[in-house]
């Protein structure tokens, strides 16, 4: 974690017009790592049904703003995730090109989002609270991705293993506009809500959700993968090796950010740096593509 005193002022969010070719990108873009490859790889199984459902809560949110500059930075979230979410459904159609269905698990992540924590037949104070409670677990996984981001920006090890250029960069540019967004959700709960210990809830729904899926979605790729199919087991226990490698993110500092995250002075600008996340979009090879 770096603290940073400075931070770019009157930032404007807006999302970024990208483009990705798929076509000569490896399954084990990290080379003969299938086991880190699938370990990210849950990420884009993960990230379209959620950012999606991120963009419909903050969309039923945006009435209940009342500072400008927030809803101007709401909608400017809304556009970045949309964006986040089709770039990952590139990747889900390539992982199909090349013999791997990830259809069953994806049913299971949309029963996670649009089921258990879509819409509900409220009114008046219930709706309110829930849209509240959803917007809490969302600044919960929010902090996380600004994490991942943060590390991803300076992921040396996966260069040197020699990882796809094409995925470092679409991760990279995801990741760098986590960073670039990581206060709003937070600002947004905040705002509507603030409760600590709403925060704390939140926070303990979200690990458990992100574990379960994790775990379940890395044991999917293993077991789906054309290569490497039944011969290596999935799971988180694999971090124990691809975390201090620098391959993955180490669990120690993900639970050290927790930790962060539950003082009460948490503030997701101590997470990150938005000018290195800058300096990155500025130089994204997918982004300069899009303004093409």
């Amino acid at each position: 974690m770096t603290v940073h005193l400075t931070e770019p002022e009157n930032l404007v969010l807006q999302a970024r017009d990208v483009r990705f070719d798929w076509s000569q990108v490896p399954l084990h873009w990290i080379p003969g790592d299938p086991v880190a490859t699938h370990l990210i790889n849950v990420l884009h199984m993960l990230l379209p049904a959620g950012e999606e459902w991120f963009v419909k809560v903050f969309k039923e949110a945006v009435p209940h703003i009342e500072d400008d500059r927030l809803r101007e930075d709401v909608l400017g979230f809304i556009g970045q995730e949309a964006m986040h979410a089709s770039s990952h459904q590139g990747v889900l159609d390539h992982f199909m090109e090349q013999g791997m269905d990830v259809r069953p698990f994806l049913r299971q992540v949309d029963f996670m989002f649009e089921g258990l924590l879509g819409d509900r037949d409220l009114t008046g104070e219930r709706r309110r609270s829930w849209l509240y409670e959803r917007v809490g677990i969302i600044a919960a996984i929010e902090h996380f991705t600004g994490v991942l981001g943060d590390w991803i920006l300076n992921a040396e090890a996966l260069d040197e293993a020699g990882a796809d250029p094409t995925m470092m960069d679409l991760l990279r540019w995801h990741g760098a506009e986590e960073v670039e967004h990581r206060h709003v959700a937070h600002d947004l709960y905040m705002h509507l809500d603030g409760s600590y210990a709403a925060r704390v809830r939140a926070m303990t729904i979200t690990i458990s959700m992100l574990a379960s899926l994790w775990q379940r979605g890395h044991r999917f790729l293993m077991a789906a993968d054309p290569v490497v199919r039944g011969r290596i087991k999935g799971g988180m226990r694999h971090l124990r090796r691809t975390g201090p490698a620098g391959l993955t993110p180490d669990g120690r500092m993900v639970a050290a950010s927790v930790r962060r995250y539950l003082k009460r002075s948490y503030s997701p600008l101590n997470e990150g740096s938005t000018s290195q996340a800058l300096a990155y979009l500025a130089s994204s090879p997918a982004a300069q593509a899009g303004l093409r």
